[in-house]
């Protein structure tokens, strides 16, 4: 317990910061209209492939017999993947939605 106090008394402020950036976000995300919500969360989930760069580097720095690195990173990869290609599902059928239809 006493690990614990310690962790936070140093690292007080991040954890300020980081309560201040999810208030912010829910302030920002929140007064955004529901016409614009798909494309700015179909481009967040692109961006996000900044995750499967970091699983990868885990991956690849990590020590063959540590397999508690090894197999987060690959979780990583495969759920970054998953965004990723969802945020890029999700923008295609939007802009479907805008393309003329063909008689």
């Amino acid at each position: 317990m006493e690990q614990v106090f310690s962790f936070i008394s140093e690292n007080i402020r991040f954890i300020y910061l980081l309560v201040l950036m999810v208030f912010l976000g829910i302030e920002v995300i929140s007064h955004v209209p529901s016409v614009l919500h798909t494309p700015l969360m179909s481009g967040a989930n692109a961006i996000h492939g900044v995750v499967i760069v970091g699983a990868i580097i885990v991956m690849g720095r990590a020590e063959p017999d540590n397999y508690l690195a090894l197999s987060l990173g690959f979780i990583s990869v495969i759920l970054g993947t998953l965004n990723v290609v969802g945020g890029f599902v999700v923008t295609d059928r939007m802009l479907e939605m805008f393309k003329k239809k063909k008689k």
